[in-house]
């Protein structure tokens, strides 16, 4: 498979690409940073270099070309502000999402976050943050043309994963690996009667395969 990643250097970004390149799958990471390129090389990954936040449709329609399934996995980052949250985890989703439809690429999945709406109230970053996501969420499912999972995960760590999980519509508040995201981010990429879900994640005692057929067609 040909799997096209945006925000390729992030950290689950990262992970779930090495998944890919070691199962055999041509991975590509979109980045803005040249300085990124050898730690995607180092993962298995292609770098393409295109700022979603810059870029013209057409550009990342160009890049997703042939690819049979997109992941939209960057955001703006805990140190940015709130133009940032929504030019890029809003509008940058809704670019990913626009272009993978207009290069025929059905299967799309987008990383957002527990809680994330589009009415969210409140003025602050994380506030914006949630509404921004949200909205991305909401513009991502608008597409007819996608096979969209939305995955949500809980409170991200750096621990170990464990590969077991607990995925389901709503999990309630808890945290979770970044490697268990990738982990669960894979299993999702192959199991397309996930498509027009929306799934909370958090750490659980089902291993990430059992658990994304347990959701799979629900």
């Amino acid at each position: 498979m040909r799997i096209v990643i945006a925000g390729g250097h992030g950290k689950i970004a990262l992970r779930l690409e090495r998944l890919l390149a070691a199962r055999g799958d041509d991975v590509t990471g979109l980045i803005r940073n040249p300085e990124q390129v050898d730690d995607l090389r180092e993962a298995g990954a292609q770098a393409v270099l295109c700022d979603l936040e810059s870029a013209t449709v057409e550009e990342v329609t160009e890049v997703l070309r042939g690819a049979d399934a997109a992941v939209f996995a960057a955001g703006s980052g805990p140190g940015s502000g709130t133009a940032r949250k929504e030019t890029m985890d809003r509008d940058g989703a809704e670019l990913f999402a626009t272009a993978a439809e207009r290069a025929s690429v059905r299967r799309f999945l987008i990383v957002s976050s527990m809680a994330a709406d589009a009415g969210h109230p409140g003025d602050e970053v994380f506030d914006v943050y949630l509404r921004a996501k949200g909205a991305a969420d909401d513009a991502v499912r608008a597409h007819r043309n996608l096979d969209w999972t939305v995955l949500r995960p809980g409170s991200l760590t750096d621990e170990a994963g464990t590969g077991k999980v607990r995925l389901e519509a709503s999990t309630g508040r808890g945290s979770v690996p970044r490697d268990d995201v990738a982990r669960v981010l894979l299993e999702l990429i192959d199991t397309p009667a996930t498509a027009g879900l929306t799934l909370e994640l958090i750490s659980g005692e089902i291993p990430a395969a059992v658990a994304v057929k347990d959701v799979a067609g629900n």
